[in-house]
């Protein structure tokens, strides 16, 4: 999500070596995930070299953040890398081989470590802003379906109105390149919809509360 890397397997690991991570899903009903391997030793997958991409399908169509998808890194004694996702609700999984038959240069590996290290403070603002941007996309979504329960009808026109405000700013700098000012915006959204989340909290309770005997 982003664009961003999920480092499993670092430079100078002795071989044979794995590495295992647990990724979950960035959007409501998703069926399927793309795993992208890349390798390099920056922050964004677009300045790494890619190795493999493959799909794992069939998974159960949750909500976002429920999925619980298992990513296995293995290099056996032979440099080959096997990739293996797996879903560990429904058991479905997918996996790739990566031959080493196109390796790097020592030449190409000094000149890889030496533009991560050039480069490092940028990568790394970079990584934040895109990291706070899908954290922004999660926030809008929820408070786009929170809208939608009685809960919302439940706040004055001023706490309304205040969530829209916030709710604008956050769009307004989504695309700016300063990581404080979008979380200062996050923040900003989380204070505004504090009665919200609260309202529909109590709403929950008393549904669950309705359907308990005593």
């Amino acid at each position: 999500m982003g664009g961003v890397v999920s480092k499993l397997i670092h430079r100078n690991s002795t071989i044979p070596a794995s590495a295992t991570e647990l990724f979950t899903t960035g959007v409501d009903g998703q069926t399927n995930v793309l795993i992208h391997v890349v390798q390099g030793e920056r922050e964004l997958v677009k300045d790494n070299r890619s190795l493999a991409r493959f799909d794992l399908k069939g998974i159960d169509p949750v909500q976002a953040g429920m999925a619980r998808i298992e990513v296995r890194f293995l290099i056996d004694a032979n440099g080959i890398l096997n990739v293996t996702a797996h879903d560990l609700r429904t058991g479905k999984e997918q996996s790739v081989e990566v031959k080493p038959s196109y390796g790097l240069t020592d030449e190409q590996v000094e000149k890889m470590i030496q533009e991560s290290i050039e480069r490092a403070e940028q990568d790394f603002a970079e990584r934040q802003v895109r990291e706070l941007r899908v954290e922004a996309d999660a926030i809008l979504g929820a408070v786009e379906k929170a809208r939608r329960h009685d809960a919302y009808f439940e706040l004055t026109d001023e706490e309304r109105a205040a969530i829209d405000k916030a709710i604008n700013e956050l769009l307004l700098v989504y695309h700016a390149d300063d990581h404080n000012l979008i979380r200062a915006k996050i923040e900003q959204v989380d204070h505004a919809t504090g009665k919200l989340a609260e309202n529909i909290m109590n709403s929950v309770a008393r549904g669950a509360l309705k359907g308990t005997k005593v």
